[in-house]
């Protein structure tokens, strides 16, 4: 093991370690206002709504070639990734549209 693998497996560490604490920090600290509990949860409930509705739109078909090694793509994988990409489609599309409505807001001001 050589001084490359070691940095990449500190790395991996430090991520995970940002990953929990970005998830844990917002929770302890809320703790004391419930109301900013109920609005992260209502915006996990809008994305997740956006998701279903994007994945039950997504199509599965699969190309033959994509179905054999070394992608081994199967019809619910395919199904998955569209869904995923319609909505970042979508997440995208309401930031930009949120950027112009609050820029035309500020020129009315």
């Amino acid at each position: 093991m050589d001084t490359t693998d070691i940095f990449l497996y500190a790395g991996y560490l430090m991520i995970v370690i940002g990953a929990i604490l970005a998830i844990l920090m917002p929770l302890i600290n809320s703790l004391g206002d419930p109301k900013s509990l109920l609005k992260t949860l209502i915006g996990v409930v809008v994305i997740g709504v956006l998701f279903g509705i994007a994945y039950s739109s997504a199509s599965g078909d699969v190309a033959a070639k994509y179905m054999a090694d070394p992608f081994n793509i199967t019809p619910q994988g395919a199904k998955m990734v569209g869904g995923v990409l319609l909505t970042v489609y979508a997440l995208f599309l309401l930031a930009i549209v949120g950027i112009v409505i609050t820029e035309i807001n500020k020129l009315i001001k």
